[in-house]
């Protein structure tokens, strides 16, 4: 249920988001404690401020509350992905060619469950991040529980 409605929502909001002068960057539906959240994250060039994240919820809030695709009391977040930001697609792998990523990892893979190199190739099956002054490190998506973003100074 979780994936259809943050599919759902995606598909709701997505053009709203876009006329907005933003992009939209993720859509989750988690639980945390009791309360459900609707997280919808949105990203622009040159950043996202808190007047977009308002300009955003007024303007998606009427259309989720008419086509109502939750059942129950949850709470609409907009936000922005962050300096430190999650790669879950392969538009945000795209967007984040060339940037200093961590991938955590299932199981060790050398004697480490974790990576850290900048995003030099993505394909369906695999990310591969080369650490400054390294070689290059390739490895399957399905051995990868999250990829991220670092901050750089």
């Amino acid at each position: 249920m979780k994936k259809n409605v943050a599919a759902t929502v995606t598909e709701l909001v997505a053009d709203t988001v876009a006329a907005n002068g933003c992009e939209l960057w993720d859509v989750e539906y988690v639980k945390e404690g009791a309360d459900w959240h609707l997280r919808v994250t949105i990203d622009r060039e040159g950043g996202v401020g808190i007047d977009d994240c308002e300009r955003v919820h007024r303007a998606i809030d009427p259309i989720l509350d008419e086509a109502d695709p939750i059942e129950g009391f949850y709470y609409l977040e907009v936000s922005s992905p962050g300096i430190e930001r999650e790669l879950k697609t392969d538009r945000h792998l795209a967007a984040s060619v060339g940037t200093l990523c961590e991938a955590r990892l299932f199981a060790p893979l050398n004697g480490t469950k974790s990576v850290t190199g900048r995003l030099t190739a993505f394909d369906a099956d695999s990310v591969t991040l080369t650490p400054d002054g390294g070689e290059a490190v390739t490895l399957p998506r399905k051995a990868v529980s999250r990829l991220g973003t670092l901050y750089e100074d």
